[in-house]
């Protein structure tokens, strides 16, 4: 199943993963903040991913890693 990991160190909440995501499951966590005092961005729904790296290439801080399922 595909799924994103967002590198919270490197994520500074500029919400841009969220606006380009065609599935609508990036958000923000507007519950708590990083060690940097930024909201973090994290996947809501990992069962809708199409692993379609939206999120990752749009990232300007390489703060997100796209895991695709390989199939043997």
């Amino acid at each position: 199943m595909p799924r994103i990991e967002v590198n919270e160190f490197y994520c500074k909440g500029c919400d841009l993963c969220v606006v380009v995501c065609p599935e609508g499951i990036v958000a923000m966590d507007h519950s708590r903040l990083t060690a940097k005092g930024y909201h973090p961005a994290y996947q809501t729904d990992a069962s809708k991913c199409n692993a379609c790296t939206n999120c990752a290439v749009i990232c300007p801080d390489v703060a997100i890693t796209v895991y695709k399922e390989v199939r043997s």
